[in-house]
């Protein structure tokens, strides 16, 4: 069996030299320069092929000997996939971390899921990563997922090259994911590269910049041959070169300024202006290849190590506190000396055979085994007896980490998001990572009373490791809660505490987070006074509660808008305090409140009686006020809705669509196939997974992104604060006094 590499016409290596130079090249004193570092995600829409294209990356690195499929036909499974859930469902959960060498540079790779419900997996990776692969489906093109992909990349400025995956699959469409990448993402893409052949006669690709078709051989494409171009692709190839040369032109100075003189620029200078121009996001690079077919992997890490930047030229910032209680940024130096204080952040915490396993990224300075770090937010010291790097669900132990590096620590105390230092006098924190709100709540209880106990330990820990995975209890119901980004979420975790903690559990009925807001601006003026000896509670607060607009109607927000002494700058802290306690749980629905703004006006104290719990209490007052006098709406979270199923069944598709409340916003596809979009509430959407399947003959598949939240119908509205005042026990109270009002009128 022989392995190839890309330099050269047809050179043939052992695999077993290979494996034992790779082995070699990371030996434990092996600090390399930042140069010939990358950290990079592969992220993309669900099935769009990461898992495979990384379980190719290495096979071709010589980091594994053999190559597994996601589904595990063969009872293996993926490299990266190394969760028994994730080899049966043939789907990420969990984002994984690894590391290998390709042409004396080491690579970080971190393989992300696909899914919205395990979104937060892909914030954390985006976050400590310098660049990214986005990974594209050559049929489905830019999906509601990939747009969500897209968002976080910007989120954190992270550069990226496209890999369009699956040309061998039946109405792959290169072209057209291309004009969705400029339409719908926004991005300044041209190839790379062009594919020789379409869909299962694709043979291999043509290589833009150097004018070389490109041909993967053997039995596992691992001999890269180089060719003339083919005849009839030759007219296609120099306007495709020029394309490209065009849209590098436009973003980069001296490459543009050769294109206004005419001037033919090199095939190094054109590469150093993608370089260039990729490293400040004006450009995406976009290459070809179809992991599955082991065809144009090799050519993507080749393109990996000339247009990603390395963790040199990417700026991060650190948050300092100055001596005035102000925050300032301060750049990071990442040079790999360790002359500079170290400074690192926990992105990802996991249960691991010898304790908790925590993920993080070394921005500055360096760390060596024994050394004794400091939490920055609690200031806890821990004592390091082991530094490792991480291959999936293997490890290998190293003396130093510097500045680059992703690695894991055992047995720190630590949350999601924290930074930890060196010299516990160094002020300065990283910025932590976005996490979106849960989207959907369901009941979850044991269904033995006795594994009470390994029900908790399973919370404890997936609450902690995962922060869009929440957990309460409902007084009012009686109930333990759990919350997440979508059913497929809470019923992997289920499933997790059944097989890793033998607790099975019972889910009951979805519950979705609806929002109660304000209709219209209401005015308030509320007195809280209470004697009953001793110091006594004065507070006074007059202002107004206005709705936000639209598009900000998932936030709070207060302003103080108070003059002169009536209400002291101490005392404000309180009625913020009281404002966000009211808008934990509604009183109309028993929901949170969101989209209102509070703005304080004006009100009164007491030289004595006044306090931060007397200004608490007269909030609260406020808001009830507020409840009894004003008018107030549900809001319900709007999903947008991707289907793709065979032409024949569009109709019965879009049917479903209006039964469910949706609005079709559009459809586009071929003679086969077509892609309905459309925005459906996600209290309608439970259960659709089982119905598609009946309505398209299993033939059907859907996704689903958070959009915004909008107001309910009255209908839906009606029946959510029925369902609360029944579970309150206030529903015949509210019947009655409806009964009676009717009879005054």
């Amino acid at each position: 069996m022989y392995f190839g590499l890309t330099f050269g016409r047809k050179v043939l290596l052992k695999k077993a030299d290979v494996w034992l130079r790779c082995m070699c090249s990371v030996s434990k004193n092996d600090i390399k320069p930042l140069e010939y570092i990358r950290n990079i995600g592969i992220s993309a829409h669900i099935d769009s092929g990461k898992t495979t294209l990384t379980e190719r990356i290495l096979y071709y690195t010589g980091k594994i000997s053999k190559m597994h499929e996601v589904k595990g036909k063969d009872n293996v499974g993926a490299t990266m996939d190394s969760m028994e859930l994730e080899r049966q469902r043939g789907i990420t959960i969990q984002s994984a971390a690894t590391y290998t060498i390709w042409k004396d540079h080491n690579i970080n790779i971190i393989d992300t899921p696909g899914h919205v419900d395990f979104t937060v997996e892909v914030e954390r990776a985006l976050r400590v990563l310098d660049g990214a692969v986005l990974v594209l489906c050559a049929v489905g093109g830019v999906q509601s997922q990939t747009l969500t992909v897209n968002r976080q990349m910007k989120r954190y400025n992270v550069p990226c090259l496209a890999f369009i995956n699956k040309l061998d699959r039946l109405g792959a469409n290169p072209f057209k994911v291309l004009d969705n990448m400029r339409s719908k993402l926004g991005h300044n893409a041209a190839f790379l590269q062009l594919p020789i052949g379409k869909e299962s006669n694709v043979k291999g690709i043509v290589d833009l910049i150097h004018r070389k078709a490109i041909y993967f051989n053997g039995d596992f494409g691992d001999i890269i041959e180089y060719g003339e171009i083919p005849e009839d692709m030759k007219n296609q190839v120099e306007e495709k070169r020029m394309e490209l040369i065009e849209h590098v032109s436009n973003v980069d100075e001296i490459l543009g300024e050769m294109f206004l003189e005419e001037k033919t620029p090199s095939e190094k200078e054109i590469k150093e202006a993608i370089r260039r121009t990729c490293i400040k996001k004006q450009f995406t690079p976009v290459l070809l290849g179809t992991a599955l077919k082991n065809k144009g992997v090799q050519p993507l890490l080749d393109a990996v190590l000339s247009y990603l930047p390395n963790p040199g030229e990417v700026e991060n910032y650190a948050l300092k506190e100055t001596d005035n209680g102000k925050t300032e940024k301060v750049l990071l130096n990442s040079s790999r000396n360790g002359s500079h204080p170290f400074i690192a952040l926990a992105f990802k915490l996991e249960a691991g055979r010898f304790g908790q396993l925590t993920y993080m990224r070394c921005y500055q300075g360096k760390l060596s085994k024994g050394d004794t770090i400091y939490n920055f937010r609690t200031s806890k010291k821990v004592r390091l007896s082991r530094l490792v790097r991480l291959h999936a669900d293997q490890m290998e132990d190293v003396d130093e980490i510097y500045a680059g590096d992703i690695f894991a620590l055992f047995g720190v105390d630590c949350a999601s998001g924290d930074t930890f230092i060196l010299d516990r006098r160094l002020n300065i924190s990283l910025e932590s990572i976005f996490v979106p709100d849960p989207v959907v709540s369901m009941s979850i209880n044991p269904v033995n009373t006795k594994d009470r106990d390994n029900f908790s330990k399973a919370i404890a820990r997936f609450t902690k490791e995962d922060p869009t995975f929440r957990f309460q209890y409902d007084s009012d119901n009686k109930e333990s809660i759990v919350s997440g980004m979508g059913e497929l979420h809470l019923e992997i975790y289920a499933q997790r505490m059944q097989k890793e903690y033998n607790c099975p559990v019972n889910l009951g009925k979805p519950k979705v987070a609806f929002r109660e807001t304000l209709v219209s601006p209401f005015e308030f003026d509320y007195f809280h006074k209470k004697q009953h000896g001793g110091q006594g509670q004065y507070a006074r607060v007059i202002g107004i509660l206005e709705p936000l607009p639209p598009n900000e109607n998932t936030n709070l927000d207060f302003v103080d808008e108070t003059s002169g002494p009536n209400v002291p700058k101490q005392f404000i802290p309180g009625i913020i305090k009281g404002f966000k306690m009211m808008a934990e749980k509604g009183l109309y629905s028993g929901h949170r409140i969101s989209g209102v703004r509070m703005r304080l006006l004006d009100g009164a104290h007491h030289i004595v009686d006044s306090s931060e719990l007397a200004f608490i209490l007269a909030t609260q007052g406020a808001i009830k006020q507020a409840y009894e006098e004003a008018a107030w709406q549900i809001l319900e979270p709007i999903m947008e809705v991707e289907v793709v199923v065979p032409t024949e069944f569009q109709g019965p598709v879009m049917g479903q669509f209006n039964k469910r409340s949706g609005i079709i916003s559009g459809s586009e596809g071929t003679a086969d196939w077509v892609t309905i979009y459309a925005e459906v509430p996600l209290n309608s959407m439970f259960g659709y997974a089982g119905e598609l399947r009946s309505l398209t003959q299993g033939k059907g598949e859907f996704s689903m992104d958070y959009v915004r939240y909008s107001p309910t119908t009255p209908e839906t509205q009606e029946k959510v604060v029925m369902n609360y005042l029944e579970s309150t026990g206030q529903l015949q109270a509210y019947l009655d006094a409806k009964k009676s009002s009717n009879k005054n009128l």
